[in-house]
């Protein structure tokens, strides 16, 4: 009997954020292979998520860089033995000289997005490491064509060595079911328009936009609310700017929630105004939950939304045009009902968790 593939996954953290939650679906799902997580920092609470008998290890690397982390990560690898070390942002790509020197068969390297520190990826010290970097990796993953591009065009990775495989959403977990109950769990009464969004409370995800957006509504729209779910170092700065546009009725911080597929179907409008993005998850929970999406044309934003039919994409950092594209959703709910019903229907026939699933399992399978 052939022993099971065994693959070890190293990134930052389990955090909670997009690039983490997709590992942790991935796990659950590729139940066939022997999975090991190694978190550069610390574990994290999607740690809690992942099964049973998938152990996480811990460096503790510290800021910068950190030879003696290094040399940890090279030690417990040659311990483990993995068939395949699949590292995964800038954030763990100390990982890939590491692995070369544990002398692991095969490595992938992943690309799931940016950080406000270099949102569009044009760090030449980055970029000259990927670059100097690239023999030592066997397959580079991108979750957007617009990485992949970005891979290839600016970093110089061959092109031949780039796979784009789009993340996945659970379309039986996140569902436009349980309306009412939702409209519970947020607290809002029937008659109120919510704009809703989820994701870190973070610079690139300028959450501070939709604030101002909604700023320009409620002088107009008495029943128009904004929700956020989500946690993070924005968090006050974004409370000072509510408190100064005396919001505190109109915009409601939710912090971190483990409830969103529950949350999801309250939200009338679902708004991701993010600086920088690869794929975005919560747009993909928000579209199968049957939510109308409006997003910022970045990263792969345009992959996901039909502009016009499941949603609408707007300009970076344009609060003014924000206000307006959200003002046609506020006063028009047939058009929130159509786009909502266009936004499921793409989710489920185009970004189903089983594809992406059974894409990283032929990656994985690939010199079986």
């Amino acid at each position: 009997m052939t022993a099971p593939l065994r693959v070890a996954h190293v990134l930052h953290s389990l955090a909670v954020g997009g690039t983490e939650n997709g590992v942790v679906n991935l796990i659950g799902r590729l139940v066939d292979i022997h999975h090991e997580v190694v978190c550069m920092t610390e574990a994290g609470p999607l740690a809690s998520r992942l099964p049973a008998d998938v152990p996480v290890h811990v460096i503790g690397k510290r800021s910068g860089i950190d030879l003696r982390a290094i040399v940890r990560l090279v030690l417990l690898l040659r311990r483990l033995r993995p068939d395949i070390v699949h590292t995964r942002n800038w954030a763990a790509f100390d990982a890939v000289p590491a692995a070369r020197l544990a002398r692991v068969p095969r490595l992938i390297h992943g690309e799931h997005g940016r950080e406000i520190g270099d949102p569009h990826g044009r760090n030449r010290r980055r970029n000259a490491v990927r670059r100097a970097s690239g023999p030592l990796v066997d397959r580079f993953v991108t979750v957007s064509h617009d990485l992949q591009r970005w891979l290839v065009e600016t970093v110089g990775v061959p092109a031949k060595r780039v796979t784009t495989i789009h993340n996945g959403v659970d379309t039986t977990r996140f569902t436009p079911a349980m309306r009412g109950e939702a409209r519970l769990a947020l607290g809002v009464a029937d008659d109120e328009v919510i704009i809703g969004t989820v994701g870190r409370l973070d610079p690139v995800k300028d959450q501070l936009s939709l604030i101002e957006a909604t700023a320009v509504l409620s002088a107009a729209f008495g029943r128009v609310r904004a929700v956020l779910v989500g946690e993070g170092p924005s968090r006050p700065m974004l409370e000072a700017r509510i408190r100064r546009l005396s919001l505190e009725s109109r915009v409601t911080l939710l912090g971190e929630r483990k409830d969103v597929p529950q949350l999801l179907p309250g939200f009338d409008v679902f708004v991701l105004p993010s600086i920088a993005e690869g794929i975005s998850n919560t747009i993909l929970e928000a579209m199968a939950s049957g939510v109308p999406v409006i997003a910022t044309r970045t990263g792969g934003n345009p992959e996901l939304l039909e502009d016009g039919i499941s949603g609408a994409l707007v300009p970076i950092g344009d609060r003014i045009h924000l206000a307006g594209v959200l003002h046609r959703y506020v006063v028009t709910r047939d058009l929130r009902a159509r786009h909502g019903a266009a936004a499921r229907r793409r989710a489920v026939e185009h970004f189903g968790l089983d594809r992406m699933v059974s894409a990283y399992r032929a990656l994985y399978m690939e010199h079986r």
